[in-house]
C-alpha cells in the first residue's frame, strides 16, 4: 500500500507517510485476496480432516532393524556339537557378506542361532537374499539329521497387536479346535498379516516301536517308517470316459483310524512266509503331541491367538475388524466359551489420539479465554483459530509424506500444541495495537505483520534448529526418534504459515476495536457462520445423536458463561486492573533506568545467590524462617529480567531526553545494534506518551 492510499475504513492516520513501514509480500498478497484465503481455509479443513482419518494409527514407528537371525535345530546335539557341526560352518559362509557390522552366535543344546547385524542404512531386502544364498551354500556341510536352517528377518510390524485368550469348560483338544477355527476366520481379514496359536493340546498318531521285537524279526527302524509312509498316500487313478462325461479317479489311501496302521505289513518272514504287521513290532496309539507352548491366564489353561497386522495398516481399524469378527463368531461357539483380549495396543493408541483431540479443544478454549481479557472475544478467536488450522495443515503434509500416527508422532504433536499460538499471538496483538493507534484494518494488518514478520520467522527457526540435530541421530534409535524433529518441523512450519497468511487476512476482515465505530458483521457473514455451524451440527448428529445434543449444550453453556462471567470480568480487567499493572510496571522501569549499575550488580548477586542455594544441601529441605529456593528463584527471575530488559533497551535506544515517547518515534531512533523488533515493540508499546516521574 503506498503512502497516498486512503484507508479502507476511514480509521487511518491522515498525512502520515506509510512507506516507511515495511511489508511482507506473502502477507500483503493474502490480504489483497481475502476470498482466496477463505477458500484456502475451507480446503485445509476438508483435506485435513480427511487426512487425519486416513493416516494409519499404530503403536511404534515402522523402522528397519538391520538384523537377520539364522536358526537351526539339531535334536539331541550337545552345545559343543552344535558349535562345531552347525554354527561354525554357517559363520564361515556368512562372514563373506559385505556390510556386516557384527556377527554373533549362540549354541545351546539342540539349537544354534547366528545373529547377523548389518550397518545402518543397508538395503535389507538385498541383505536377506545374500544371507539365504550363503545358508544354501553351507547346507551340504551340516549334518543330515539337522533341520533346515530358518532365516528370520526382524520386523517391528510383525509383533502382535493383541492376544486373544480362549477358555472353556471342556477339554484342551476341543479348545484348540475352536481356536483354530477362529484363527482361520481372523486370517481372512485383509488388514491381518498372521495369527499365531499357542497353548492347548493337539492329537497325533504315535507308533511306539518295541526294539527287542524289532531285533527278533531282524528288522530295522527304517523298515517300519518306510512301510507306514508308503501306505499313507492317495494315488490319482486317471480318468474314465462315460459317454459325454469324464470322471476323475483317485485311490484314497490316507489313514482315518489307527486300526489301519496296525494292519500294515512291514515285511514277510523269510522262513515261513508269514507277514509281519506293525502291531507285531509296535504299539499304535492316538495320543497327544508333545506340547511346545503353554498359555495360562488367571491360573487357568487357555489357548492364545496372537494377531499381527500388515505393515502400514491402521492399528485401530484392524483391532475393530478383529473384535467384530470375534463377536460374529461368538453365537456359534459352545456354551461356556470365554474370550478375553489382552495386550491390545489399539487401546493405548486410541487413548493418545483422544488425548490429542482433547488437548486441541482445551488449548483452543484456554487460549481464547486468556486473550479474552486483553483483546476481546472476537480478536481472541483470531489467535485460537491458529491451533486447529495448524494441526489440520500438519495432517495434510504428514499424509502426503506417508507418515503414520504412532506414539512418537502423537507425543510430538502434543508437545508442539503449546507452541502453535506463539506466532499468532505476536502478529494479532501487533495488528490490534496498530488499530488502536488509528490505522484501518487492511493497513494495520499489512504494516503490523511486516513489522514483526522477521522476528517471528527467526523465533520459529531457532526453535526448529534446536530439534534439527535429532534428525541426524544415527542407528536404530535415531531412526526411531527421527519422527520427533520431523513432526515438530512440520507442525511449527504450519503454524508459521497460518500466522503470516491466514491470521492477518482474518484480522483485515473482522478485527475491531471497542468503541471505535467499526461496522458490525454483515448479515451475509453471520449467515455464513450460522450455516457452517449448522452443517457441523448436522454431521455430528447424524453419526451420534447424543454427541450432537452435547455439542449444542456445550455451545449454549459457553455462551452463557461468556455473557455472565467472562465479559464483565474481562471488561473490569481491561478498565481497572490492567492500567494499575501498567503503572506498577512503569515505576519499576523508571527505577531500573535511574540506577543502572545497582540493577546490574543486584542481578549478578541474585544469580550467584540462586546458584549457591541450588548447589547447597539444604535446597531439598524446608528451613523455617527462610525463603525456599524455588520461590526465590521464580521471584528473582521475574523481577530482574524485567529490569534488565528496560536497562538494555534504554542503553541501545540512546534516548536524548528522559521522556516516554510514542512507539513509532522510538522505532526510528533504534541503532543497528538494537534488539529485535518484536522485543522492542513489547517493551515500548506499553509506555504511554507521558514524562517520567522521578
Amino acid at each position: 500500500m503506498s503512502g497516498q492510499e486512503r484507508p479502507v475504513d476511514g480509521g487511518g492516520r491522515k498525512g502520515e507517510d506509510l512507506d516507511r513501514y515495511k511489508e511482507i509480500g506473502l502477507t500483503s498478497l493474502a490480504i489483497r485476496n481475502p476470498i482466496s484465503v477463505i477458500v484456502l481455509i475451507v480446503i485445509i479443513v476438508v483435506m485435513g480432516l480427511s487426512s487425519y482419518a486416513r493416516i494409519p494409527k499404530e503403536a511404534a514407528p515402522e523402522i528397519t532393524i538391520p538384523n537377520i537371525v539364522v536358526s537351526t535345530i539339531y535334536p539331541g546335539a550337545s552345545p559343543d556339537d552344535m558349535e562345531s557341526l552347525v554354527t561354525q560352518p554357517l559363520e564361515q559362509e556368512l562372514s563373506t557378506i559385505d556390510d556386516i557390522k557384527v556377527l554373533t552366535s549362540s549354541s545351546v543344546e539342540s539349537a544354534s542361532s547366528v545373529n547377523v547385524e548389518f550397518i545402518a542404512g543397508t538395503d535389507m531386502d538385498e541383505a536377506l537374499r545374500n544371507v539365504r544364498e550363503k545358508v544354501d551354500l553351507a547346507r551340504p556341510e551340516l549334518p543330515d539329521e539337522a533341520e533346515e536352517p530358518q532365516v528370520i528377518e526382524i520386523n517391528m510390524s510383525d509383533f502382535p497387536i493383541m492376544q486373544i485368550n480362549i477358555a472353556g469348560d471342556y477339554s484342551q483338544v476341543r479348545l484348540k479346535e475352536i481356536a483354530e477355527d477362529l484363527q482361520d476366520e481372523l486370517e481372512g481379514i485383509p488388514q491381518v498379516l498372521e495369527v499365531n496359536l499357542s497353548g492347548g493340546l493337539e492329537r497325533e498318531v504315535q507308533v511306539n516301536v518295541d526294539l527287542p521285537r524289532l531285533k527278533y524279526y531282524n528288522l530295522a527302524f527304517s523298515d517300519v517308517v518306510f512301510a507306514i509312509v508308503a501306505e499313507n498316500v492317495t494315488i490319482p487313478g486317471g480318468a474314465i470316459d462315460v459317454g459325454h462325461l469324464k470322471y476323475l479317479v483317485r485311490v484314497p489311501g490316507e489313514f482315518t483310524n489307527t486300526d489301519l496302521i496296525r494292519d500294515i505289513i512291514v515285511e514277510t518272514n523269510e522262513n515261513d512266509d508269514r507277514p509281519i504287521y506293525v502291531r507285531d513290532v509296535a504299539e499304535v496309539d492316538f495320543g497327544f503331541k508333545e506340547r511346545s507352548s503353554f498359555a495360562r491366564m488367571d491360573g487357568s489353561p487357555v489357548v492364545t491367538l496372537s494377531v499381527s497386522k500388515r505393515a502400514g495398516e491402521n492399528i485401530i481399524e484392524t483391532a475393530e475388524q478383529v473384535k467384530a469378527e470375534i463377536e460374529k463368531m461368538r453365537p456359534e461357539l459352545p456354551v461356556g466359551t470365554q474370550i478375553t483380549i489382552t495386550g491390545d495396543q489399539s487401546v493405548y493408541i486410541e487413548d493418545m489420539v483422544s488425548n490429542l483431540e482433547n488437548n486441541i479443544i482445551s488449548g483452543l478454549i484456554l487460549v481464547v479465554t486468556v486473550l479474552l481479557f486483553f483483546l476481546g472475544l472476537r480478536n481472541a478467536l483470531f489467535v485460537g483459530v491458529a491451533i486447529p488450522l495448524s494441526m489440520l495443515l500438519s495432517f495434510i503434509i504428514m499424509d502426503v509424506a506417508g507418515m503414520t500416527m504412532n506414539m512418537i508422532v502423537l507425543f510430538s504433536l502434543i508437545l508442539a500444541l503449546g507452541m502453535l499460538v506463539d506466532n499468532a499471538i505476536v502478529i494479532v496483538e501487533n495488528i490490534y495495537r496498530y488499530m488502536e493507534e488509528g490505522f484501518d484494518r487492511v493497513t494495520a494488518a499489512k504494516k503490523a505483520s511486516g513489522e514483526v514478520a522477521v522476528p517471528v520467522i527467526a523465533a520459529t527457526a531457532t526453535t526448529l534448529a534446536a530439534f534439527l540435530p535429532l534428525a541426524f541421530w544415527p542407528g536404530i534409535v535415531g531412526e526411531f526418534m527421527g519422527y520427533l524433529p520431523l513432526t515438530l518441523i512440520i507442525t511449527l512450519s504450519s503454524s508459521l504459515f497460518v500466522a503470516l497468511v491466514i491470521n492477518p487476512t482474518l484480522c483485515s476482515l473482522f478485527m475491531s476495536i471497542p468503541g471505535n465505530g467499526h461496522r458490525r458483521m454483515t448479515r451475509g457473514a453471520r449467515g455464513l457462520i450460522l450455516a457452517a455451524t449448522g452443517l457441523i451440527l448436522l454431521s455430528v448428529s447424524s453419526s451420534n445423536m447424543l454427541t450432537g445434543v452435547l455439542f449444542v449444550a456445550t455451545g449454549v453453556l459457553l455462551w452463557l458463561l461468556y455473557r455472565l462471567f467472562f465479559l464483565p470480568v474481562g471488561t473490569f480487567f481491561l478498565n481497572n486492573l490492567l492500567p494499575k499493572m501498567l503503572r506498577i510496571y512503569e515505576r519499576q522501569l523508571g527505577l531500573a533506568l535511574d540506577h543502572r549499575m545497582i540493577t546490574i550488580g543486584a542481578a549478578v548477586g541474585a544469580f550467584t545467590f540462586h546458584r549457591t542455594i541450588c548447589s547447597s544441601s539444604w535446597k531439598r529441605r524446608s528451613v523455617p524462617g527462610l525463603i525456599s529456593p524455588t520461590s526465590w528463584s521464580n521471584w528473582s527471575r521475574r523481577k530482574w529480567v524485567t529490569w534488565m530488559e528496560a536497562l538494555i533497551s534504554s542503553r541501545w535506544c540512546r534516548p536524548s531526553v528522559r521522556y516516554r515517547v510514542d512507539s513509532a518515534v522510538v522505532h526510528q531512533r533504534i541503532s543497528p545494534r538494537s534488539l529485535s523488533a518484536s522485543s522492542t515493540s513489547m517493551i515500548v508499546s506499553t509506555i504511554p506518551s507521558q514524562p517520567w516521574k522521578r
